[in-house]
């Protein structure tokens, strides 16, 4: 990593940031209180912003259902650039014709309510047994009928805007200036105001007449469904305007998106009237070619300054951590969030990453092992991959679901189970073993390697040996982790700590001579000698007494802190908590075997129901029986190897965290 500041000309600042949010390989430095508020106090005004909240409530209104794609890749995106004056036209058109569109649908929607409650009152009092003035006491609904000049019709109802809903009773005949006027009562006497300006004249109903006449109410209706009409074709205009402007609108999302994010970063800058300062980090690799391309955007405007991490104010004092990136292929990269989730490593110590996708991947296929079932999870990745199946932000840990499915599918191979069935490649087996001369006609009958325990005469040696077998690849994972975390102290010249503690070379040399004394004692009849007790107990008392020793090794004054009896008790409880720690770091693997063997009685259970079933419902069984095997127990397995990586593993070596690169991009939100 490398430390740039950037000295940009006001003219090229927003060059400067938009080459650097495509490159996405360059993360601001964090800014001194003093800094932020000059920033603050330069901050500008985010036109683009508000153009861009426009067009995204545009894009809300416009696609209310989601019936129209207006999603966009990245690749569309990372081709999009800052606005234009050409943009910015386009924009105001595009965001008129979409606010004269709201505007009609909101006047419409205004006219539909009133005329719905009009015709609602109507109705309610269509059959009331009263004469029709009488209506005028008993409603909530001022109703008026009268005649008015044809030609004023238009001018009334814009008069009368929402207070009332004004309906021509247009007959036969052709006489168009019978209306009739509605409102509510407390808008009654606003309406007799305007009905009178525009020379209304009352009509008399006959006072025999009960309920509402049915020319009112008819024409109640016709104006109601006239109304929901023309909303409905609101929606056709919508949709109509979007496919037609589709691309201006996806380019215009992404411009301003873009353009927003530049001012945004911008007003966060150091400046002056002429002059803006940014620093922030960036991959060595990437430095010398970066700094060429900005002098080429900037025709040599720009000064700039490249320091070393060791150079670094921030980095020598410790309040500022030189940020990681870690550079891997598809497959190991898809596994780094299981890294990043617990903590990132130290700037210099050793990626702990492709070891993590190896043992995940290993420790899941022996827990999960079934050829047919893995096959799911190799399939369901490349699906994923292949961008088939869509998943969100999921779809970036394909590689691991195809490793997954791989080892998975080895194993259930080895062990014979297909769907659970441990039938269907014993050919297959018993062919193998045949072309490696085996001749046994029982050894053909069973899988190259049978998890069939529980049928087996004596069921305790076979499952002692899974659980042997998984204690060794503990003890491989275990040692690996002390081994990375020896060499990342030594390159941080943190030497105490390399040799003396826990998780030290001590720590390390008496967890490895114990595993290999057990092994000679156990295995090849290996007497105790004095020397394995003066090794044993040398290398335990170096790592209970670590502390002390790690101050001493590396200079710090007083060696011993607290007085001699705290060092003593402190010992004592560190001797027995570095003898469980080893103990339980080991022990805990045995949950690998017993994951592996709880997975082939399920498979078993799952066979034997299958078997008694009828050949439907067997079937059914199948299918149900393997899909919460796949799902439930591939979650619960998938969690069991995490929480093995990060306390057995991650605990040896992680004890102090980094700071994970995360560089200024752009991003859609």
């Amino acid at each position: 990593m490398r430390l740039v500041e950037l000295m940009v000309l006001k003219q090229d600042i927003s060059s400067v940031i938009e080459f650097l949010g495509k490159k996405g390989n360059f993360q601001f430095q964090a800014k001194s209180t003093s800094a932020a508020s000059d920033a603050e106090s330069a901050k500008m005004s985010n036109p683009y912003g508000e153009i861009f909240l426009r067009l995204q409530q545009s894009k809300t209104f416009l696609n209310a259902s989601g019936s129209i794609d207006l999603s966009f890749d990245d690749v569309f995106y990372s081709n999009a650039t800052k606005p234009t004056s050409t943009d910015d036209e386009s924009a105001e058109k595009f965001l008129s014709e979409v606010d004269a569109l709201r505007r009609k649908e909101s006047d419409l929607a205004e006219e539909l309510k009133r005329v719905q409650n009009a015709c609602d009152e109507a109705h309610s009092f269509a059959n009331l047994n009263v004469p029709f003035e009488d209506l005028d006491h008993v409603s909530f609904l001022s109703l008026k009928i009268g005649r008015i000049e044809p030609s004023l019709l238009d001018e009334l109802k814009f008069s009368v805007g929402n207070r009332a809903v004004i309906i021509s009773l247009s007959d036969d005949s052709g006489d168009k200036s019978k209306i009739l006027a509605a409102s509510s009562k407390k808008a009654r006497f606003s309406l007799d105001s305007e009905l009178k300006k525009f020379g209304f004249v009352g009509m008399e109903v006959p006072k025999d007449f009960k309920g509402v006449p049915s020319d009112v109410l008819e024409s109640l209706d016709k104006q109601l469904a006239e109304t929901k009409k023309a909303l409905a074709e609101i929606e056709e205009e919508k949709e109509n305007l979007v496919k037609t402007h589709i691309d201006l609108f996806k380019h215009l999302l992404a411009s301003y998106s873009i353009g927003s994010q530049i001012i945004e970063k911008q007003n966060t800058l150091e400046s002056t009237s002429l002059v803006y300062r940014m620093t922030g980090w960036i991959p060595e690799s990437d430095t010398h070619p970066m700094m060429k391309e900005l002098g080429d955007l900037t025709e040599g405007r720009i000064a700039i300054r490249v320091y070393e991490p060791h150079e670094v104010p921030s980095v020598i004092h410790g309040s500022e951590k030189v940020p990681v990136k870690m550079n891997h292929g598809k497959i190991v990269r898809s596994f780094e969030r299981m890294i990043f989730s617990y903590g990132s490593p130290l700037y210099g110590t050793i990626d702990p990453t492709p070891f993590v996708a190896v043992f995940f991947t290993v420790l899941f296929g022996i827990m999960f092992g079934d050829l047919g079932q893995g096959l799911v999870f190799l399939l369901a990745g490349i699906l994923m991959a292949k961008k088939v199946i869509k998943v969100g932000a999921w779809n970036k840990f394909a590689p691991i679901f195809m490793c997954i499915g791989i080892s998975s599918s080895i194993m259930g191979f080895l062990e014979g189970e297909f769907f659970a069935n441990t039938h269907v490649l014993l050919p297959i087996s018993g062919a193998i073993k045949s072309a490696f001369g085996v001749t046994d006609p029982e050894a053909l009958k069973e899988p190259l390697f049978s998890l069939e325990f529980w049928a087996a005469e004596n069921p305790i040696v076979p499952i002692f040996t899974i659980f042997g077998i998984t204690i060794g690849l503990g003890f491989i994972i275990n040692s690996i982790g002390l081994i990375i975390n020896f060499f990342n102290k030594i390159s941080q010249k943190k030497y105490g700590s390399a040799f003396f503690g826990k998780i030290g070379l001590s720590g390390m040399i008496f967890f490895w001579y114990v595993v290999g004394f057990a092994v000679a004692v156990a295995a090849f009849d290996h007497t105790p000698a004095v020397y394995d007790w003066v090794v044993i107990g040398a290398t335990l008392l170096l790592s209970a007494f670590g502390e002390p020793l790690e101050r001493l090794f590396d200079g710090h004054r007083p060696v011993v802190e607290n007085g001699l009896g705290a060092l003593l008790i402190g010992g004592v409880v560190e001797l027995i908590e570095v003898v469980s720690t080893y103990l339980s770091n080991s022990i805990s693997f045995v949950r690998v075997g017993a994951f592996a063997l709880a997975h082939a009685v399920l498979g078993y259970i799952i066979s034997s129901m299958i078997a008694i079933a009828p050949t439907a419902a067997g079937i059914v069984i199948g299918i149900v029986g393997n899909a919460i095997v796949i799902v439930l127990e591939g979650m619960i397995v998938a969690i069991q190897v995490i929480r093995l990586q990060y306390y057995e593993f991650f605990s040896k070596f992680f004890n102090e965290t980094g700071s994970e690169f995360k560089p200024f991009a752009f991003s859609y939100k």
